[in-house]
C-alpha cells in the first residue's frame, strides 16, 4: 500500500528534487511594514511565500525527475545524472535553502504559512541528513531506475505523441551516463536491496520494448529522427541489462562472502528517519507502544464478535479457550468466501463506482465527478516490492491526468499461493482495500490535495497524513453503514486494521528490536491473523523500506484523536463532511500542523450557516 506518485524512493526525491547549488534567492521588492501589525504580519507573509515559491521553482527547474511527478514537463526531456558532483550540488543549495528560511521568524507568520515554513525546513534538514546520515544512495540500489519518469511521460497526454516521443528520445539519451554513476555510488549494498533492483531493473526493459518501437514506427517522426530514437533504445537496453548484469555479480559476491551491510538500520538512524519522515507529536518508541495497546485492544473487540457469530457459523465445533485461537478459527472459515482468481481485477473494478455511489448518498465529502479512477494492472517496472495494490496519482501541476489504482496481477502466483493471497483479500476485506485505496481513501485524498492553495502543502507532502487519511476513511465508511453494520464485517475490518497496527510494532521491532523471521511470522500469522502470502509479503517488505510502514497507524490516530477533539470542542455544530472537505482542504500537511490550522480559523469559517 504505498502511494506516491509512482515509486520513486524519498531520498532519491530530496536528492533530485531539493538539490540546487548556484541558485541566487529571488529578490523580493517587498515594503516592511511594523512588525506585530496586521499590515506587517501581511508582509512578512507576502515576503515569506515569496520566498518559499522561489525555492520550489528552483528545485523543480533543476530536477526534471520531481517535475514529472509533479506534473510538469518543461524541463522533462533532461535525465539528472546522480554523481558526486550532484550530490555536492545538492547539499550545497539545501543548506542555502535553510538559510534563506532562516530569515524568518515562524511566530511571526499566519498559520498556514507558518506551517509551510515548517515543511520547507523539515525538508531541506531531512535532504541533508538523507544525503550524509542515512547515505541510502550507497547502500540500496533500488534507488537507480530510469523507467518510471519514461513510462509516465508515454502514459501521460500532457502534449501530443509526437512532442512526448521527442521528450522521451532526448531523456533517455544520458541512460548510459546515469547506469554508470549508479554503479559508482554503491558500496556495501544490503543484499535485499541488491535483490530488489535486479527485479525492478529487469522489470524496466518493459518499458523499452517492441511496443515503444512500434509507438515510434506510427508517429509523425521523420527517419532520421526514428533512426536516433532506435539507437538510443538499443543504448538504454545495454546500459539496464548492464546494470542488472553488474547487480548479479554484487549478489553472488554478498552470497560467498557473507558481508552485506544488515538492513536493519538500528534505533539512532531509525529515530531520526522516524522524525524526518513522519513528523508527527509522537517519537518512534511512543508509537510503537500505542501500537501494541491498541493490538490488545482490537483483540478484546474481535473477540466479542467471534463469541457473537460461533453459533452462527461453528455451532457444531467446540469453542477453544484462547481468544487468539477462536478468532482465528472464525477468519479462517470466513475467508472461504472470495471471488476467483481470474476475477480479482474485475471485482475491483466493479466495486469502485459502488463506493463512490454510498459517499455521495450519505453527503461524505466532495468528489470530482470529472475525474474517474483508472484500474490497471500494475506495470512490471513497479512490482517486486511487496505492495500488492497501490495509487499512482498525477502532480499538482497537471491534476487532471489520471490517477491509476494499480492492482497486482496473480498470474505468477501458484494455485496454492493465489488461493492464500485471495483467502486475505476475502469478500470483505477486498471492500476495505478499495475503500482504502480508491474511495474516499488515497485516490479522494489525493484529488482534494491537489486543489490545495499552497503549493507546498501539495509537493511536500507528509506520508503519515496521506495513509493515515486512507485508514482513516475504512473506519469512517464502515461507521456510517458501509457494510450494514454486518458483525462479519467488523470482524475482518478487525482484522484489517491489525495490519495497520502491525505494521507499526513489526517495522519498529524489526529495526530497532532485532526482531528475528520466526518472531515477524508469529506477529503476522498468530496474532494478525494473516495469510502465510501475506505475512510473507510483509517480511520482504520490512526488510526493504524502514519507517514508512509505521505512517498508516501514526497518521489514522492522530486523524481520529482529531476528529473527536473537534466533536467535543464544536458539539452540535460539528458536521462530518465539513470537517472532511476542510481537512482534505490543507493538502498534503502532517495531522499535527492541520490540527493547528483549524484550530487557528473562525469557527464560522469552517460551519458556516447553512
Amino acid at each position: 500500500m504505498r502511494h506516491a506518485p509512482l515509486s520513486l524512493s524519498l531520498s532519491l526525491i530530496l536528492a533530485t528534487g531539493l538539490g540546487l547549488a548556484g541558485c541566487q534567492p529571488a529578490t523580493l521588492p517587498v515594503a516592511d511594514a511594523p512588525p506585530g501589525t496586521e499590515a506587517g504580519q501581511g508582509t512578512v507573509a507576502a515576503r515569506f511565500d515569496a520566498v518559499a515559491e522561489s525555492l520550489l521553482m528552483r528545485a523543480l527547474e533543476r530536477s526534471p525527475e520531481w517535475s514529472i511527478y509533479s506534473g510538469r514537463y518543461d524541463n522533462a526531456a533532461t535525465l539528472t545524472i546522480p554523481d558526486a558532483t550532484r550530490r555536492a550540488d545538492d547539499l550545497a543549495f539545501a543548506k542555502s535553502a535553510l538559510a534563506e528560511l532562516a530569515a524568518f521568524d515562524p511566530q511571526q507568520l499566519p498559520a498556514p504559512q507558518r506551517i509551510d515554513h515548517m515543511l520547507l525546513v523539515n525538508r531541506f534538514e531531512s535532504s541533508i541528513w538523507y544525503q550524509q546520515q542515512f547515505r541510502d544512495w550507497a547502500w540500496d540500489p533500488s534507488n537507480y531506475n530510469v523507467a518510471g519518469t519514461v513510462a509516465l511521460l508515454l502514459n501521460t497526454p500532457y502534449a501530443d505523441e509526437d512532442a512526448r516521443l521527442r521528450t522521451v528520445m532526448q531523456r533517455i539519451e544520458r541512460v548510459p551516463q546515469y547506469y554508470a554513476a549508479a554503479k559508482a555510488n554503491i558500496a556495501g549494498p544490503t543484499a535485499e536491496h541488491v535483490d530488489l533492483a535486479i527485479v525492478q531493473s529487469r522489470g524496466a526493459l518493459s518499458v523499452f520494448d517492441d511496443g515503444l518501437r512500434g509507438r515510434i514506427a506510427a508517429s509523425g517522426l521523420d527517419a532520421a529522427e526514428q533512426a536516433l530514437f532506435n539507437q538510443r533504445i538499443n543504448a538504454a537496453r545495454a546500459a539496464i541489462e548492464g546494470w542488472v548484469g553488474w547487480l548479479e555479480g554484487e549478489q553472488q559476491r554478498l552470497a560467498a562472502s557473507g558481508d552485506a551491510r544488515s538492513f536493519r538500520i538500528g534505533a539512532d538512524l531509525y529515530e531520526q528517519k522516524f522524525a524526518y519522515d513522519i513528523q508527527s507529536h509522537y517519537s518512534a518508541a511512543e508509537l510503537y507502544q500505542r501500537a501494541v495497546d491498541e493490538k490488545n485492544a482490537l483483540h478484546g473487540r474481535m473477540d466479542e464478535i467471534t463469541v457473537q457469530l460461533w453459533p452462527k457459523y461453528l455451532a457444531g465445533t467446540a469453542m477453544p479457550d484462547d481468544r487468539l485461537e477462536r478468532i482465528g478459527m472464525m477468519i479462517d472459515h470466513l475467508s472461504a468466501r472470495h471471488v476467483e482468481r481470474g476475477e480479482f481485477v474485475d471485482e475491483i473494478k466493479r466495486q469502485i463506482p459502488l463506493l463512490a455511489g454510498f459517499v455521495r448518498e450519505h453527503d461524505l465529502l466532495d468528489q470530482d465527478e470529472s475525474r474517474p479512477l483508472v484500474v490497471r494492472e500494475t506495470p512490471e517496472y513497479m512490482r517486486g516490492g511487496g505492495a500488492g495494490a497501490s495509487v499512482s496519482a498525477p502532480g499538482p501541476f497537471n491534476p487532471t491526468a489520471n490517477t491509476y489504482y494499480n492492482v497486482s496481477p496473480l498470474d505468477a502466483y501458484t494455485d496454492e499461493q493465489a488461493e492464500s493471497f485471495l483467502r486475505e483479500y476475502n469478500h470483505w476485506v477486498l471492500q476495505v482495500l478499495n475503500i482504502h485505496e480508491g474511495i474516499p481513501g488515497h485516490y479522494t485524498q489525493l484529488l482534494h490535495a491537489n486543489k490545495s492553495p499552497s503549493l507546498v502543502k501539495s509537493l511536500l507532502g507528509n506520508g503519515a497524513m496521506i495513509e493515515g487519511w486512507a485508514v482513516y476513511a475504512e473506519r469512517m465508511m464502515l461507521e456510517q453503514g458501509y457494510g450494514n453494520q454486518e458483525p462479519e464485517m467488523w470482524l475482518m475490518y478487525g482484522k484489517w486494521n491489525l495490519r495497520v497496527v502491525t505494521n507499526a510494532i513489526l517495522d519498529y521491532a524489526v529495526h530497532v528490536q532485532g526482531m528475528t523471521e520466526a518472531q515477524a511470522m508469529d506477529l503476522l500469522r498468530r496474532e494478525a491473523f494473516q495469510e502465510e502470502t501475506e505475512a510473507v509479503n510483509k517480511w520482504r517488505r520490512v526488510r526493504l523500506s524502514q519507517v514508512q510502514l509505521t505512517s498508516y497507524f501514526t497518521g489514522y490516530a492522530e486523524i481520529h484523536d482529531l476528529r473527536e477533539q473537534r466533536k467535543a470542542e464544536l458539539g452540535e455544530a460539528f458536521d462530518l463532511k465539513t470537517f472532511h472537505n476542510r481537512f482534505l482542504s490543507y493538502g498534503n500537511a502532517p495531522v499535527s500542523a492541520i490540527a493547528q490550522l483549524m484550530r487557528a480559523e473562525p469557527m464560522r469559517e469552517q460551519y458556516p450557516a447553512q
